[in-house]
């Protein structure tokens, strides 16, 4: 889309029509893609690959608007649809824009286009010098205005992307001004402080975590079985920023985002060639940073959760199998700042019970029947975790729930990962029982019946279940693992992040070894340095864009010094430095050896941790 500019809007044009946004009172309107006589002073500042929609806070932070700066393609994820991937965004508020986006290549850097009389007069003619040197009437902007009757009167002159324009006295008072801003039960301290720490998190959460994911012709929000519904509102991660242009009723300006995961990989087995995405999309609700977000909220939802799905695609026929994991859907959380701090219950059994109750009623409805795979340790500080969950889901008492625990940090302590495989034999029977979502050009075959729920301390646990393909096997029968081996290495070598974690089949191949161990021990480290001194910042920008109810606490840090060093600092540090070294230890080496060496934590900086 075109993106212009002039003092009160912001212009998208997609072909015939055009979507003005007010930068003032942030209210949408859609027009004729043609009709932009009507204003005088107004600049081409590029092109756009969509709008993510806007963000705002009343009283705190002005509306502005985030669109896409930069995308690339992914891949096919149900054929022939492509996924892009948000590579960099642009916010467009009352002011400049914060960053240039790709030029207009109608309206490049390098021309400017003088003014086209009204098409009555005489110069308006072919070869007249009322265009500017090499540009002719016939040009396709031109032509954009000469094929209307209604233009009546003189298109302003079309600046060079580049160029700015000037702030009214207000706006740019408005800007200025350290005077304090209020909402109901808030006063925020230093709200142009609260404006940039804001507009740095937008711009770290879109260009630096490569997790947002969009299609311009396919809903990615639902599962392959799915698909053809509504798009589903849990993982509609930009619902709430798109909400006034929805309004409009003109569904080519909404473009529904998700959060999570995607990448696509082609594979080769003797002579058919097939496709193997996965996708993992991170729910909206009760959504936030590691330990800022725990457990269930009343409405029975679920901190961190996240729907997995595996699409095999072979020839006409794509066949896809669905996971969930999520927070233990309690009410708990992780008070504190100290590394790996203890859980806790925070509400009482009837409570809890009625939240435990919601959650699962909605799994049920959407999957039909749930596997239930804890692996929260039995003892130690998650034991209290993990005795609860039991006690409600005996309390719950329904035949759609099929409920297995396995200790995986016991069973796999000292890197002993080929143990997992005791967890996918006992699995086995309900996986048949389960099956998967199988569709060729004429519909559906067979729909997936039931899903594994995993529930994981670290929240960093997921695991591979789709062995199958069509042609040279059988449906049920597994692909010979080495020829996959690749495949998989390539859609799940990625960091661990709470949208994604290594597959079973990396326990099963020993592809998890001493380096893997190590980067997710840098991962814990890294989340408890960010829930000390960043995470404030991140869940509060997080709230604002999903339309949650944000604390004064959080929007004074953002526009404060939060998690400045104390004086216990020092003291708490030599603490977590040795459970962190007694975590690695015991992974690695387990219980019957010792170490004989040991390394410094020098930087916990979360770039680190990425694999390039």
């Amino acid at each position: 889309m075109e993106v212009f500019q002039t003092e009160t809007y912001y212009i998208f044009v997609r072909k015939e029509k055009s979507l003005w946004w007010n930068r003032t009172t942030s209210e949408f309107q859609i027009k004729c893609g043609w009709d932009l006589s009507s204003v005088d002073d107004i600049e081409c500042i590029g092109i756009t690959h969509g709008i993510v929609g806007t963000i705002a806070l009343q009283g705190v932070l002005e509306p502005h608007l985030i669109i896409i700066k930069e995308a690339i393609p992914v891949g096919v994820l149900y054929a022939p649809h492509l996924v892009y991937k948000i590579k960099s965004i642009c916010i467009l508020g009352p002011d400049e824009p914060d960053t240039v986006i790709l030029p207009c290549s109608k309206h490049n850097t390098t021309t400017t286009v003088k003014t086209i009389p009204s098409i009555g007069s005489a110069s308006a003619q072919a070869g007249s010098p009322g265009t500017s040197s090499g540009q002719s009437t016939s040009s396709p902007r031109s032509r954009l205005f000469e094929s209307s009757a209604l233009v009546n009167k003189t298109w302003g002159a079309v600046k060079s992307a580049g160029s700015t324009i000037k702030n009214t006295t207000e706006k740019a008072a408005a800007i200025a001004s350290n005077q304090v801003k209020t909402t109901v039960g808030m006063v925020v301290k230093d709200p142009v402080r609260v404006e940039k720490r804001v507009m740095e998190e937008l711009h770290r959460i879109f260009d630096e975590s490569d997790s947002f994911y969009y299609s311009l012709d396919c809903d990615i929000t639902n599962n392959l079985q799915r698909l053809g519904e509504a798009p589903d509102d849990r993982f509609y991660w930009n619902r709430n920023m798109v909400k006034d242009i929805a309004k409009l009723n003109d569904e080519k300006w909404v473009l529904p985002v998700i959060q999570g995961f995607v990448q696509v990989e082609q594979c080769v087995i003797g002579s058919e060639c097939f496709t193997l995405a996965l996708v993992s999309r991170r729910s909206r609700f009760r959504a936030g940073t590691r330990y800022k977000r725990r457990g269930v909220d009343e409405d029975g939802y679920c901190a961190n959760y996240v729907e997995t799905e595996q699409v095999l695609s072979l020839r006409q026929h794509q066949i896809s199998f669905t996971q969930v994991r999520g927070s233990v859907p309690i009410y708990w959380s992780q008070p504190g700042y100290k590394y790996r701090p203890p859980p806790r219950l925070d509400r009482d059994e009837n409570e809890t019970h009625l939240a435990f109750e919601k959650h699962f009623n909605r799994e049920i409805e959407t999957y039909h029947s749930v596997c239930i795979i804890n692996l929260v340790e039995q003892g130690g500080k998650e034991k209290i975790i993990g005795d609860t969950y039991a006690s409600h889901v005996v309390r719950y008492n329904s035949d759609k729930l099929t409920y297995v625990t396995f200790d995986f940090h016991e069973y796999c302590r000292g890197m002993r990962f080929e143990n997992v495989s005791s967890l996918i034999e006992a699995l086995a029977p309900e996986a048949g029982s389960m099956g998967f979502h199988w569709r060729d050009n004429n519909g559906p075959i067979c729909n997936q019946k039931a899903v594994y729920f995993i529930q994981h301390f670290a929240d960093s646990f997921r695991q591979s279940c789709i062995d199958l393909m069509l042609g040279n096997l059988s449906p049920f029968e597994p692909i010979m693992e080495d020829d996959v081996c690749e495949a998989l290495v390539g859609v799940a070598a990625t960091a661990l992040v709470p949208a994604r974690g290594p597959p079973l089949g990396y326990y099963n191949h020993g592809l998890m070894g001493a380096e893997h161990v190590l980067l997710e021990e840098l991962l814990c480290s890294t989340s408890y340095y960010l829930a000390r001194f960043k995470d404030t910042y991140r869940q509060a920008t997080i709230d604002m864009m999903l339309g949650n109810s944000v604390s004064a606490e959080s929007v004074n840090a953002l526009g404060g010094q939060a998690g400045a060093v104390d004086e216990t600092d020092a003291l708490e540090g030599a603490e977590h430095a040795r459970l962190l070294v007694e975590d690695c230890r015991r992974l690695l080496l387990g219980t019957a050896e010792l170490p004989v060496g040991a390394w410094g934590l020098i930087d916990a900086d979360p770039s680190s941790v990425e694999e390039k």
